[in-house]
């Protein structure tokens, strides 16, 4: 049982939009959710997406003039249906500052340090890797 609904969910530091089938096909016609993201995109610092999560922030209008992308598979479609997106082919992740968007599921990982290391340094982010065994290069 989630502990929050849409209606009485706390403020956030950072919003994870997930993708997936869902997030592409089903999710991305949900006014309610696409509202909601553009209502919080206003008040969360930060708001990401994964793999195909980035439909919704596009259909919610957050990604127009922004750097972005998205599972390799669906950066076409996301260039043809969201011209007002530069998509960018690739990369792992891309940082546009407030709103961040990261290839398919393992590149989620990849987006995953680069937060910790904005958000907590870089020692923070290489102890972290080196705890899960992950191999990444993480610059200070």
């Amino acid at each position: 049982m989630p502990d929050y609904d849409f209606t009485h969910a706390p403020d956030f530091d950072l919003l994870i939009v997930p993708g997936g089938y869902g997030a592409e096909e089903i999710e991305i016609h949900n006014t309610v959710l696409l509202d909601w993201l553009k209502q919080r995109a206003e008040t969360t610092p930060t708001v990401a997406s994964v793999c195909t999560g980035a439909f919704l922030l596009a259909e919610a209008g957050l990604l127009n003039e922004k750097r972005a992308t998205t599972h390799w598979m669906d950066l076409d479609r996301l260039k043809k249906d969201y011209p007002a997106i530069l998509v960018q082919k690739g990369v792992k992740f891309v940082d546009e500052g407030d709103i961040l968007t990261a290839g398919g599921t393992s590149a989620g990982i990849n987006l995953s340090f680069h937060l910790l290391r904005k958000f907590f340094g870089a020692d923070i982010a290489r102890q972290t890797a080196k705890r899960m065994e992950y191999d990444i290069v993480i610059d200070d």
